[in-house]
């Protein structure tokens, strides 16, 4: 199993599906355990295009349609991980989770500690999260947090197709059940054009890229801000603007929720000493809190200011202007940084 190494200057770029449908497929081939389950992702290839040619690939029996009862093939995903095949099941809209959740929360994530570790659940649960596109209350959320909230689950979240590829190797190879969420607006489909940045370099050969190591995508002196998903590049855009004001910002992608990287959090808060937080989830009971918790405990002393950048909380609006308001975007970041002052 090959790590995580230093991207090469010259390299093929793919979009964010891209690099997630070629990690499946060179797993697929290395592991007849390996298959995908869910609603729409045969023969139609993933409404995200996160499975695009996997069928033509390998068939129907490796690649299958479900009927549209979530509680049903995530609770055959689980007792399949637990017989020993590495299933990925893929909820269409992580909104759709409620209805199986006992299946995620009591089972999936829990199996292993109530059997005393006498099974494992190796499985993927992907998820499309995030908003933007005015899908409105039921399908637009990202619920990082509360994913990340149950003990049991490892959960990630790239931000570019390099991130993509690296944690989807490492996601189907892990003994434990791993939440795998993808922002569709990063996926590069041509219904929903990609902001500038998810596409990137990608190594032909796999590699890995191991949880709980968060990337500084931005080195700076002045503000930390710490990230994920779509915002790592909303950061990187609010950064740059910045710049020309004489703020240096240093940009953290967390890449993995859990496992949590708060040393490389920490490191830079000694080093600006203020943090933002920016997430796409609700502001109460989540990321946000949950970062500047962890800094405050750590390292109080090195800690002289503190925004938190989310969405409030209230379901998401069908209405583009109201969407726009509440999904916080570049500017917000800039405003947030500025107030530190």
């Amino acid at each position: 199993m090959s790590q995580e190494r230093q991207r090469p200057a010259v390299e093929r770029e793919l979009t964010m599906s891209r690099a997630v449908v070629e990690a499946i497929a060179e797993e697929m081939r290395d592991n007849e355990e390996v298959f995908y389950m869910g609603e729409d992702v045969a023969d139609y290839g993933g409404i995200f295009d996160s499975t695009e040619g996997l069928l033509d690939e390998f068939g129907h029996d490796r690649v299958m349609d479900v009927p549209i009862s979530e509680t049903a093939y995530l609770g055959a995903a689980v007792g399949a991980a637990q017989e020993g095949m590495r299933p990925i099941a893929e909820l269409m809209f992580v909104d759709f989770f409620g209805v199986a959740m006992d299946q995620i929360y009591n089972q999936m994530a829990k199996n292993t500690y109530m059997s005393g570790g006498a099974v494992n659940v190796p499985m993927v649960l992907t998820a499309a999260v995030g908003g933007t596109y005015n899908d409105a209350a039921q399908h637009s959320q990202t619920l990082y947090g509360t994913f990340a909230h149950m003990p049991g689950m490892k959960v990630v979240v790239p931000s570019t197709a390099y991130e993509a590829k690296g944690l989807m190797h490492n996601a189907i190879r892990d003994d434990d059940p791993v939440v795998y969420m993808f922002h569709k607006r990063l996926m590069g489909i041509g219904w929903m054009p990609a902001p500038q940045g998810p596409k990137t370099p990608v190594p032909e050969e796999d590699y890995t890229i191991p949880f709980g190591s968060a990337d500084i995508k931005r080195e700076g002196s002045d503000v930390t801000v710490v990230t994920l998903g779509l915002h790592v590049h909303r950061a990187l855009d609010a950064a740059a603007e910045l710049e020309d004001d004489g703020h240096d910002v240093e940009v953290i992608d967390l890449r993995s929720l859990v496992p949590l990287d708060t040393e490389t959090i920490i490191e830079s808060v000694e080093k600006t000493g203020s943090l933002v937080v920016v997430d796409e989830d609700y502001r109460s009971y989540g990321v946000t809190g949950e970062i500047v918790a962890s800094v405050a405990e750590e390292s109080l002393a090195d800690l002289d200011a503190v925004e938190r950048v989310a969405v409030p909380d209230v379901p998401i609006p069908y209405s583009r202007p109201m969407e726009n308001e509440v999904i916080p975007d570049s500017k917000d970041i800039e405003d947030a940084v500025k107030a530190l002052e």
